[in-house]
Parts: structure tokens; sequence; C-alpha cells
């Protein structure tokens, strides 16, 4: 019981992925779980992710994209167009293969 009263007090900061993604590797491999596991929600909030760490205004510009229509793109539980994605994955530097 002492235990659990002391836990209540713990302050724990919200998760946040982007802190992970500080090489290029890391992003690549990032992107290629999320893009495995099939999800297009999840797909739109990693990179979101990812383009936060590079820099949303350099992403925006990038892409050709207004920073507000990348915003809401990339949002979680979003499902942008395939045009979009490969604007984002180009301006990241990344680019899309596909193997047998």
């Amino acid at each position: 019981m002492k235990l659990l009263r002391e836990t209540k007090n713990l302050k724990c900061s919200e998760f946040d992925i982007a802190r992970l993604l500080k090489s290029k590797r890391a992003m690549t491999e990032y992107l290629n779980q999320v893009i495995a596991d099939g999800d297009d929600a999840e797909l739109a909030a990693a990179l979101g992710h990812i383009a936060r760490v590079k820099g949303m205004v350099e992403v925006a510009q990038s892409s050709g994209l207004s920073r507000e229509a990348l915003y809401k793109a990339l949002k979680p539980n979003t499902k942008p167009r395939f045009d979009t994605v490969s604007k984002v994955i180009q301006a990241l530097g990344m680019r899309i293969t596909v193997h047998a």
C-alpha cells in the first residue's frame, strides 16, 4: 500500500517518439516498420513525427505543400493521399521502394 501511495506522486512526461529519431537510420527503420504494419493513419503520424524532427517549415517548402496543409495531412488518424505521402517522403530525403 505504501508503494501505491508513493507512485501517485510521480510525474511522467508524455512519450515523444521524435526524441528517439536522431539519425536517418532510426527514421528509416521507424517508417519501414509502420509501413509493414499497414496502418494508413499510423503512417501519417509517423511521417509527422519525422517531419517535426527535420523541421516542418523545411519539409513544407521542400514538398511544395503549405505548412498548414502539411500539419493537417500528417496529424494522427488521417489518411493522406499517396501524392502527399510521396512528396513528404521525398522532402525528407527518403524514397519509396518495393521488394518482392
